[in-house]
């Protein structure tokens, strides 16, 4: 089957962790990933971005399927229900709020914390990142921001690993989302065909 050019978005997931490795700011981009499906699903994408544009479960698929670093199992039933999913979202979201609020106390003049946290506990030291160019609240987001993105990239390979390659989409914060915007609009929970076969979810 010929490829698209969508079929290639795994490059530009593998390209923003690279250049927020480089410099810290680059980590703004991924509100790209953030809004993006949230806008789509909004005015009638369904789950569009999950099943064709989503560079990080191409990079999961190519990394556990291509280069075969899944143990391609299928993932736990608990990882698969919907109260772990919601309850997920629910300290992810939570977690964002935090990062936002840490941002806001930098708006308001509290010093800046040069750390990415990663899983939401380990602070990994910035100190190099050059941040000089803009508003110390601004930093701090970018901080706290990449330190979500590099803990929901750490999470989707620990489960690629340990299931199957796209075993991330099943509790992905943002699939989770999507899916609860489509069920609002619709009443109803996606089909298959609609929300992204099992197989892309993890569970095939």
């Amino acid at each position: 089957m010929k490829k698209k050019w969508n079929d290639y978005l795994w490059i530009a997931e593998l390209t923003y962790i690279t250049l927020g490795l480089v410099n810290i700011l680059f980590a703004w981009l991924g509100m790209i990933f953030f809004l993006t499906p949230l806008a789509i699903a909004i005015f009638g994408g369904g789950k569009a971005y999950c099943n064709h544009f989503c560079g990080r479960g191409q990079l999961l698929n190519l990394l556990g399927s291509k280069l075969k670093m899944s143990k391609n199992i299928t993932p736990p039933k608990f990882l698969r229900s919907t109260w772990f999913r919601y309850a997920f979202l629910t300290f992810f979201m939570t977690m964002f709020g935090l990062m936002i609020f840490s941002t806001y106390k930098v708006f308001t003049g509290i010093s800046l914390e040069q750390a990415v946290t990663l899983l939401w506990t380990f602070k990994l030291p910035w100190m190099w990142a050059d941040v000089s160019a803009v508003a110390p609240w601004m930093a701090q987001f970018a901080f706290g921001f990449f330190g979500v993105m590099l803990t929901s990239s750490t999470l989707g390979f620990i489960t690629m690993v340990l299931s199957k390659p796209r075993s991330w989409c099943v509790y992905c914060p943002m699939g989770t989302m999507t899916q609860g915007i489509c069920k609002l609009k619709h009443g109803r929970e996606l089909p298959s065909d609609e929300r992204g076969c099992e197989k892309d979810r993890g569970v095939a």
